[in-house]
């Protein structure tokens, strides 16, 4: 397995694929969108087959308002145009600064090629958890998880 770093961290590159959507990565310049514009969610406990990018813009994300891209990719590498993709951002509880629990969900909305898109809005800065889901009707394609840190 390959490490490429990403945003200040080492992020595991699992296949020539992944690393070739990983190259394409960094600060939007408002042109990029999807594969080009996010990095592959590693499959961590599943065995689906599906290739899932997920990325933001602004990059890194920050308080109020980001734009979400999400690709996805079947196993046979065509893309999923006819999935719905819904990420939820959640933040944990802070009890010692009396701060409870925060969650965003955005259903994305497919812009052609298993490119998906939408916004969500960031209460505050800090790291966030993103669990991403891709149904076709009630069948569940995949799920990832991943977390950010979004600026204040």
């Amino acid at each position: 397995m390959m490490c490429a770093r990403r945003h200040g961290l080492w992020v595991p590159v699992l296949t020539l694929g992944a690393m070739l959507v990983a190259a394409g990565c960094g600060k939007s310049d408002g042109r990029r969108e999807g594969a080009d514009a996010g990095q592959v969610i590693p499959t961590v406990g599943t065995a689906d087959g599906y290739v899932v990018t997920f990325g933001t813009d602004p990059n890194p994300p920050a308080k109020g308002g980001n734009k979400i891209f999400v690709t996805v990719q079947r196993p046979n590498g065509s893309p999923t145009t006819e999935g719905e993709v819904i990420a939820v951002f959640s933040m944990p509880a802070m009890p010692s600064m009396n701060m409870p629990a925060m969650r965003s969900e955005a259903s994305l909305t497919h812009a052609g090629e298993g490119r998906y898109s939408g916004i969500t809005q960031l209460a505050m800065g800090g790291t966030w958890e993103v669990a991403i889901s891709v149904r076709e009707g009630e069948k569940a394609l995949a799920a990832r998880r991943t977390s950010i840190v979004a600026k204040e």
